[in-house]
């Protein structure tokens, strides 16, 4: 699992905003409430793409109710730590049902499809945070 301090290490810090664009979802993937542009770091556009794909693919898009965001600057809940949303390397989804702390009801459909295509689950941690999904490594 990949950490803030890795990030740091990786990119400097998240304020310079290093690494980071606009991803534009392709039309054909901006389905429901999959959004039409994502500012998050370069580094997880081609796992999202892959993902909304494997989504879309599997007809699942209904099952994303919110787009909660990716990249934004601030601490992790309850931690002194840099949350990994910082370098735009996390992204939220249907946050209302998964909120951090709680038993996630995020779907297992859609934890697949993000799973599978490169991300890492906060529902599985020991304090849950079941809208969480984050780039599992930093690409060489």
């Amino acid at each position: 699992m990949v950490t803030s301090l890795q990030l740091y290490n990786h990119f400097g810090s998240p304020e310079q905003e290093h690494n980071m664009s606009v991803f534009t979802v392709p039309l054909t993937l901006q389905l429901h409430n999959i959004p039409a542009r994502i500012y998050c770091n370069k580094d997880i556009q081609p796992a999202l793409l892959a993902a909304f794909t494997y989504i879309a693919d599997s007809n699942l898009q209904d099952l994303i109710k919110t787009w909660d965001g990716c990249f934004n600057i601030r601490k992790k809940r309850g931690s002194t730590s840099t949350s990994l949303h910082s370098w735009g390397y996390a992204v939220d989804i249907n946050a209302a049902w998964n909120r951090f702390g709680k038993q996630p009801t995020m779907p297992a459909s859609i934890v697949r499809c993000f799973e599978k295509n490169g991300f890492d689950w906060g529902g599985h941690w020991k304090v849950p945070d079941g809208m969480h999904f984050q780039l599992a490594e930093i690409p060489k």
